[in-house]
């Protein structure tokens, strides 16, 4: 019982080192965030900083990485919503709307393009992620809603894919083009409504 209780305490040491180092990079970048001001940040002594992650680039990577697993999330669980084609792309075009007009989600994603020389890596695999948790949910639903007859799809990535840019240019591009905090003058709920209305138009069977 007391290893589990050090090992409780260990990881939320090491979650309360990942939230600071995140919110230090998002708000001053790679190259101005220094490993002391992160421990100072975490409330931990720069020694045991490096205990939990050897070098900046590393806590940096970790940082991006899990990052991206932790605000996916919501799109990954609205694929579990069940109901007709209707219900099921709306929960899921909802989730992938809000998702990018967080201002840490296209925070992280500038910073990532930012870094992306200094972390080719780590960039090409932050953007593959995004793609696979946040297409592969559309294509998820698109493929269930094929095999129970709702839609007639020739290629569910091509579906999916227009789909996610009727979604992307109300939200991703405003926030890249007018900043983090930037919303669109329509509702959410109004600009799912359309792109899904439209997407049945497309591929709705008949």
């Amino acid at each position: 019982m007391l290893m589990g209780a050090g090992l409780k305490r260990a990881e939320h040491k090491r979650l309360e080192i990942l939230n600071a180092a995140r919110a230090l990079f998002l708000r001053t970048g790679y190259s101005d965030t220094g490993m002391e001001v992160v421990a100072r940040a975490a409330s931990v002594s720069t020694a045991t900083l490096y205990a939990y992650f050897p070098s900046k680039a590393e806590l940096f990577k970790v940082v991006i990485l899990e990052t991206v697993r932790d605000i996916t999330a919501p799109v990954r669980e609205s694929v579990r919503i069940k109901g007709d084609a209707r219900t099921r792309l709306l929960s899921f075009a909802n989730a992938y709307a809000a998702f990018f007009t967080r201002p840490v989600s296209r925070a992280i994603f500038r910073l990532v393009t930012a870094e992306r020389r200094r972390f080719e890596e780590v960039a090409e695999h932050f953007l593959q992620s995004a793609r696979d948790e946040l297409g592969g949910a559309a294509i998820s639903v698109i493929n269930d809603l094929v095999a129970s007859g709702e839609l007639k799809v020739e290629k569910s990535s091509w579906a999916a894919g227009q789909l996610l840019g009727m979604l992307d240019h109300v939200t991703l591009v405003l926030g890249i083009a007018a900043g983090d905090e930037a919303l669109p003058r329509r509702s959410l709920p109004h600009i799912c409504d359309d792109a899904v209305e439209t997407f049945l138009a497309r591929y709705g069977a008949k």
